[in-house]
């Protein structure tokens, strides 16, 4: 089974414009890989180069914020909606 995964306006340039699409369910970081397997280059925005969630990048597992779960870790079950939102700063 799968899960959707809500793409953001500034990333949409790797999945053709779609602002959803599909990946195979896991854990989040096998949820990236699958995108970044099937969208190449989308994984090097959402994690840095340690292996990390980037710091101004949210990302949900239905809408529980995954730095507050298991983060990279977080099982992403069959039928799941993943959303990856940039954080805004402003003032």
């Amino acid at each position: 089974m799968t899960v959707s995964v809500r793409i953001p306006t500034i990333l949409r340039t790797f999945t053709g414009g779609a602002a959803e699409v599909a990946t195979d369910s896991g854990t989040l970081r096998e949820v990236i890989a699958g995108l970044d397997a099937s969208y190449p280059g989308i994984r090097g925005r959402i994690v840095d180069d340690a292996g990390q969630l980037r710091r101004f990048v949210n990302v949900y597992v239905g809408e529980e914020d995954v730095r507050f779960a298991q983060g990279l870790d977080t099982p992403v079950p069959a039928g799941s909606h993943v959303s990856v939102i940039p954080a805004v700063a402003g003032g």
